[in-house]
């Protein structure tokens, strides 16, 4: 007999699509299509944020949604582009210089940052831990320097990407996804960040970092020591979790863009605005959308 779990695979997946030589799952657009299951009640509860999305994390067909198409300042989340641009350009060993503008932008935004030091040389590949778990400012700004090159070259870059993804309610002006000068600020749709999600995580070099809760660097010649720890409590506290982007700015809210494994089923999911200022509240919504989809299927499980 087939398990709810299976049954799942077998509604929302279709077919899994392999990416040879990797094992990665390919990451096809955000499908505006719901599934209905009848196990699942109409929608999940108590769900906080403004806009919201839960789907199948290998085709991304739409579980449950809330203002989709609406768009809204993602904050943080914006990271999420940048490290995609990145990792698509190459060359992640590369040695970056930590320039010495980090000190003005980090005290213009006071936005979070990763301890990063003018002068310090690390490579793109570290930079990327350290924008990605303390959602390092700092970090971003200096990998949009030196991939741009410049800032207004690398979020041209993240804008193209953007609409080669079809991501079209989605701009960026900022690597960061901080305010910019203009009313025009970065924004971005439940929709289209499930499809970025699901891009950014059939990536293996992105995976693992978005997935890590901590990251130590040595110091070194060149740099400091430096830890850093994860700002997504999903990781810490949601069994199943496997990344990806936390967000808070006062425009944004708090956000959350998650993916999770549980009973062999990837789902991925975003919440925008759960809260003017509680991360908490962002991490007690997507708990609430997966255990929605996750519980009917865990409990039909057998035990042992």
């Amino acid at each position: 007999m087939r398990t709810f779990a299976r049954l799942l695979q077998t509604a929302v997946v279709g077919a899994l699509v392999v990416v040879a030589g990797h094992g990665a799952t390919a990451a096809p657009a955000a499908s505006e299509t719901h599934i209905h299951l009848p196990w699942l009640t109409s929608e999940p509860g108590a769900v906080q944020a403004s806009g919201a999305a839960l789907a199948d994390g290998i085709t991304g067909t739409m579980l449950w949604s809330r203002q989709p198409h609406t768009p809204v300042p993602i904050a943080s989340i914006a990271k999420v582009m940048t490290a995609l641009v990145v990792i698509n350009a190459g060359d992640l060993d590369r040695t970056i210089t930590v320039p010495q503008e980090i000190i003005a932008y980090d005290t213009k935004y006071d936005g979070s940052n990763a301890g990063l030091v003018p002068g310090e040389v690390l490579t793109a590949r570290q930079l990327l831990y350290a924008m990605m778990l303390p959602s390092g400012c700092d970090a971003a700004y200096t990998l949009a320097e030196a991939y741009g090159p410049g800032q207004d070259g690398f979020v041209a870059k993240m804008n193209d990407t953007a609409h080669q993804m079809g991501l079209t309610g989605t701009h960026f002006t900022d690597p960061s996804g901080l305010p910019a000068p203009t009313d025009h600020s970065t924004y971005s749709t439940p929709v289209d960040l499930v499809a970025l999600g699901l891009r950014a995580m059939s990536l293996p070099v992105f995976r693992d970092v978005a997935g890590s809760q901590s990251y130590h660097l040595p110091a070194g010649p060149g740099n400091r020591a430096h830890l850093w720890q994860t700002t997504n409590r999903m990781l810490r506290d949601y069994p199943g979790t496997v990344g990806i982007k936390t967000g808070y700015t006062d425009a944004a809210g708090t956000c959350l863009l998650f993916q999770t494994v549980r009973a062999g089923i990837p789902l991925i999911g975003v919440v925008l605005h759960s809260s003017p200022d509680s991360d908490v509240a962002a991490k007690d919504d997507a708990e609430r959308m997966l255990n929605w989809a996750y519980n009917p299927i865990l409990s039909a499980l057998p035990i042992g």
